[in-house]
């Protein structure tokens, strides 16, 4: 089972990840025409995604035992959504061997682990700043 959830979390981040590239390539983050903007789906979608983040974050706040871990990961997942939560997932699979268990994933907590957490919150930072500039 472990095999199998790295592989879709792979294909995830790399699905997400080619559409941000593909998105980014053709136009700027922030220029979302006003229709779009104003639309009922589109806000509707917006709040759906942000409430699936921080129910997911509430399961990372768990386990990330130390304050900062907490805070970057709020961040990291706020600010680039979907590629922070599959990075996340990936690396909780990799702490296991192939054969191990599902429940080690998402039972195991941690105390000192901050530093990819505020990479990927520093990436995403970076990134809407860049965007900003566009």
């Amino acid at each position: 089972m472990i095999l199998t959830l790295r592989i879709l979390f792979l294909l995830a981040l790399a699905l997400i990840s080619g559409m941000a590239t593909w998105a980014s390539l053709r136009c700027a983050l922030f220029d979302i025409p006003s229709p779009v903007l104003g639309h009922p789906w589109f806000l509707t979608t917006l709040v759906d995604a942000y409430l699936a983040f921080l129910t997911f974050y509430a399961w990372v706040a768990w386990k990330e035992r130390h304050w900062l871990a907490r805070i970057f990961w709020l961040l990291a997942i706020i600010l680039l959504g979907n590629i922070s939560m599959a990075v996340y997932v990936l690396r909780e699979l990799f702490t296991v061997s192939a054969g191990g268990r599902v429940s080690e994933v998402i039972t195991r907590r941690y105390e000192q682990r901050w530093r990819l957490a505020a990479a990927m919150a520093v990436c995403g930072i970076g990134l809407y700043l860049y965007a900003w500039q566009q």
